[in-house]
């Protein structure tokens, strides 16, 4: 696990004092000297802010904030540029406007030394590189903020690529952290709006994300399970894992030579059938979303090459997806109520599919729902484009504050991806005229009895559980009560014109009973001839009377105006 130590605020020992300021000194670089300020960093660092920023930015007002927060990420290197692109797939912790910018993040950073390597594969492996392989490319393929790609061969000649984790990378990310963590805690303590995003909550996602990245484990898994999906698939192709020669730093697969499918004047003049293609990539996305519920979460033409016979080879199985089998019914629920242009319906779904925060003003959402139907159902298919109508979709959902769930957006964003790719390989590339046979066919699934009776299984079995757990449940909550350890809190609403009412009859009442004694006791004194006396009469009596008579026209008043007392 990743050692993250908080830092408190009482606390001056930090492991990288250096980083700090680094990331300090680029924060101010692009405009955010003031929320530097707001945060009194200095009375943490012990370091005055005007000896650590000598300039200042320059043509930042020009960018947005979106924008000057990716160029901060891009600057601050490999952790904070994977924070980004892991924020870009998560429209339910940041606004939609910041994850769509952050998706630009550019995962591209300089290599590590050959010798770095050949240390990492003596540490994991027990024995050198050349012991390991028979043959290993000093110059990488590639290079990430994680690790980066090497070709090899193997002592039997065959030949393969070794993916190799950056130095250090897991202490880099940990100091990283620790101070991210720090000012998410400054700023939800010194700013109010941060209280509701909770930056610290942010940063212990992260850190649960990118612990799983980094164990290169993890991604062999995933490739071994996504390879299983598609046995007798002839179209597709996964490359093999060499699990004695994995690690979690190294990760060793076979090597697949192909044509990477945003090379499109390569593919033409070697004779490949683009629309097949295009068609092949769709297909076999809708099976992984309506079929098989684990998914490629980042096909973009880089991770995807194409083999003779027109095969598609996923490469990069880092970021997966999933989807469970009720979210899979809802989605199409969702396409066949658009279809059908009921909009009380796909409201209805819209609301298994997202977070709910705060309420829903369901009205003005079945009409925003309506006016995008009417924009775009009566488009000819090959009009229709998924990515612009879900980037609608989704600012019309974060506008009445829901969300769309993390791996739902995945979806989203996989389907785009793969449209647009499909429309540069086929101008005339329809993914709802794919997508309409993979639906049709989960619906008829559906209703099919086998399903029917295993849901009612389910629910029974579920069912049969909670009525086991009940008394328990009860026997704690009673324990709980004894010990004086609940507290129960009532919220009443909608009684608010009961109580105006109760209040209004109340003091009226309470008026009348004050207005009798007043009456009763100024005909006491009268009867009593209490003196001084006006022609007979005591005058404290006639006052009295008097008061009353004037109380008595109030109460009479208030009461012909509807007691507004």
């Amino acid at each position: 696990m990743l050692n993250i130590r908080k830092i408190s605020a009482t606390s001056r020992t930090y492991r990288n004092l250096g980083r700090y300021r680094e990331i300090l000194t680029i924060l101010f670089k692009y405009g955010f000297g003031e929320l530097i300020d707001t945060l009194k960093i200095e009375q943490y660092l012990e370091i005055s802010l005007q000896m650590l920023f000598k300039k200042q930015p320059k043509n930042i007002e020009k960018l947005s904030r979106p924008e000057r927060i990716r160029l901060v990420f891009e600057e601050l290197g490999p952790t904070f540029i994977k924070f980004g692109q892991i924020l870009s797939t998560r429209p339910d912790l940041i606004p939609y406007e910041y994850a769509k910018e952050l998706e630009k993040l550019q995962d591209d950073v300089p290599p590590f030394e050959y010798n770095e390597i050949r240390r990492i594969i003596w540490e994991d492996f027990g024995q050198s590189l050349d012991a390991v392989f028979q043959s290993f490319e000093e110059k990488p393929m590639a290079a990430a903020s994680i690790g980066q790609v090497h070709r090899a061969t193997l002592g039997n000649g065959e030949e393969v690529v070794v993916k190799v984790q950056r130095p250090d990378i897991r202490k880099i990310i940990e100091v990283d952290l620790e101070i991210m963590l720090h000012l998410g805690y400054l700023m939800e303590r010194h700013l109010e709006e941060f209280e509701i995003q909770n930056p610290t909550r942010l940063v212990s996602i992260f850190a649960r994300i990118i612990e799983k990245e980094i164990n290169y484990k993890i991604e062999a898994s995933n490739i071994e399970r996504f390879g299983r999906q598609f046995l007798d698939n002839p179209t597709i192709y996964i490359p093999k894992v060499y699990h004695d020669l994995t690690t979690t730093h190294v990760i060793t697969m076979e090597y697949v030579k192909g044509v990477k499918a945003s090379e499109i004047v390569t593919l033409r003049n070697e004779g490949y059938d683009l629309v097949e293609i295009a068609d092949r990539g769709a297909a076999l996305l809708m099976d992984q979303f309506f079929v098989q519920g684990f998914f490629h979460a980042d096909p973009h033409p880089g991770n995807i090459l194409i083999l003779p016979d027109n095969v598609i080879c996923y490469v990069d199985f880092g970021m997966m997806g999933r989807i469970s089998r009720r979210e899979r019914h809802d989605f199409a629920d969702l396409i066949m109520y658009i279809v059908r242009r009921n909009e009380k319906k796909v409201v209805d779904v819209i609301l298994k599919l997202v977070e709910v925060r705060g309420n829903v003003a369901r009205s003005e959402l079945e009409s925003d729902v309506a006016e995008l139907i009417d924009s775009y159902l009566d488009l000819p298919l090959k009009h229709l484009e998924v990515g612009p109508i879900m980037q609608q979709l989704l600012e019309m959902v974060s506008r009445h504050k829901l969300c769309l769930k993390p791996n739902l957006y995945l979806v989203v964003k996989s389907a785009a991806t793969v449209e647009g790719l499909g429309r540069v390989l086929n101008p005339d590339f329809e993914i709802v005229a794919h997508a309409e046979p993979f639906i049709k066919k989960l619906q008829i699934q559906r209703y099919h009895p086998q399903n029917i009776a295993g849901d009612l299984l389910e629910s029974g079995a579920e069912m049969f559980e909670l009525m086991k757990e009940i008394p328990g449940e009860m026997r704690e909550i009673l324990r709980l009560t004894r010990q004086g350890r609940i507290k129960i809190e009532f919220e009443h609403r909608g009684l608010e014109a009961l109580l105006t009412h109760l209040d209004r009859t109340s003091n009226r009442i309470a008026f009348a009973i004050v207005l009798a004694a007043q009456v009763i006791g100024s005909a006491l004194i009268v009867l009593a001839d209490v003196p001084p006396k006006w022609n007979g009469i005591p005058v404290i009596g006639l006052l009295g009377f008097l008061v009353a008579v004037l109380m008595g026209f109030w109460l009479l008043i208030s009461m012909l105006r509807h007691g507004r007392l």
